[in-house]
């Protein structure tokens, strides 16, 4: 039953893709599915063997140690700010981001990255039928961020289509950073943030080529990727103020919403004797069933998805943390994943941003669509999410 499910919610979340394409004609099936193979192939392989297992472990041994080099820098600044026993989210969470960035920048400045990136796109290129930049790009998302990618390609911005622009934002919006990942696997368990972060990946690709497709001639299908000339501590100091930077934008937006959501529910229960957040939860359930959860825990895993969209994807795991106790293990991989990524309102104004800061025209180019972008990235993790129901 559990199979049947599954299958019917790819089926849907292709047909509300379709229903938002744009130019159906030029759609490519055998890619789409060629996709599709290979997300339930690494899904299985990442949460059903014993490589698997042992991979996961490895990668969370690896954030787990980096976390521990993080707390040395922050215990000396902030030694004895937290009662005994207490572990605050900012500290814990949060702050590691600002070592996590450092070591990106380091990673970047010696071309580790930049070949890592360039490769990997090449080769997914030859499976997901774009073009070499799109395949660059959306690996690249998934390791230096969504706002951070796009000045890698700058020199190429001005040139892009309306369409290709779209791709590039919604591979960036699909994704998460590699600096947030130690923060997520403080919060949801690791072997979800790995999955997520590896089928979202082609997920993104699925669902732009339906909602957006268009072909590459060999002409267009080039990558310039635009490297910054800075010594080594002045790029180190850039990236410790920028991953500070992402930390404290974090922390104000979990203070602001979390507030924000407590008092709205509050004001709801009073006025309707029910939250807001279980209201919402009605209206995402459908989706919540679609990706396999019972129908009995769909308006809670609904209310956490709803969270998430309107929010960010902190708050959302958060309330999965809040809420875990109503929800069986099973369920809580699958939200797990649909959370790990930017599918939010506040990634609208950020991608947009971020592009009209290297190039004003095609920023207001990613403005206009943004809505589009949003409904492109929350059916890649309502896919992302199916794709992990099939082998939970």
């Amino acid at each position: 039953m559990n199979y049947l499910i599954s299958i019917v919610g790819i089926i849907v979340v292709l047909g509300l893709a379709w229903v938002a394409s744009n130019n159906r004609k030029e759609i490519k099936i055998r890619p789409i599915i060629q996709m599709i193979i290979i997300q339930l192939i690494l899904t299985f392989i990442l949460l059903n063997t014993k490589f698997g297992l042992i991979l996961i472990e490895g990668i969370a041994a690896v954030f787990t140690k980096l976390l521990d080099y993080a707390n040395e820098g922050i215990n000396f600044v902030f030694a004895g700010i937290a009662n005994e026993g207490q572990a605050p989210f900012f500290l814990t969470a949060l702050l590691p981001i600002v070592f996590i960035s450092a070591l990106i920048g380091i990673l970047q400045h010696i071309k580790v990255l930049p070949f890592i990136m360039k490769w990997l796109g090449w080769a997914i290129s030859k499976v997901n039928g774009m073009g070499k930049l799109e395949s660059y790009n959306g690996v690249a998302s998934a390791i230096v961020g969504q706002s951070e990618v796009f000045i890698t390609v700058k020199k190429q911005l001005g040139k892009l289509s309306p369409q290709r622009l779209y791709t590039l934002s919604a591979s960036a919006m699909s994704t998460v950073s590699m600096s947030i990942v130690g923060a997520y696997m403080t919060m949801i368990e690791p072997r979800y943030v790995v999955t997520a972060i590896v089928i979202n990946l082609f997920g993104g690709f699925i669902i732009a080529s339906i909602i957006n497709p268009y072909s590459v001639t060999e002409e267009e299908d080039l990558l310039v990727v635009q490297e910054e000339k800075q010594s080594f501590f002045e790029m180190l100091g850039e990236y410790i103020m920028d991953g500070f930077k992402v930390a404290i934008v974090v922390a104000a937006m979990l203070i602001g919403f979390v507030a924000l959501m407590a008092g709205i529910n509050n004001l709801f229960d009073m006025i309707f004797g029910v939250t807001f957040q279980a209201i919402i939860g009605y209206v995402f359930a459908p989706f919540a069933i679609l990706m396999g959860i019972p129908v009995s825990e769909s308006v809670t895993a609904g209310g956490i998805m709803a969270t998430k969209l309107v929010t960010n994807e902190f708050v959302a795991m958060l309330s999965l943390n809040e809420l875990a106790s109503n929800l069986s293990e099973r369920s809580i991989g699958i939200i797990s994943v649909f959370l790990v990524s930017f599918a939010n309102f506040t990634s609208i104004g950020i991608i947009s941003g971020a592009v009209k800061g290297l190039h004003e025209k095609q920023g207001n180019v990613v403005a206009r669509f943004g809505l589009k972008l949003l409904y492109g990235a929350t059916l890649v993790s309502v896919l992302s999410a199916i794709i992990v129901s099939f082998i939970l």
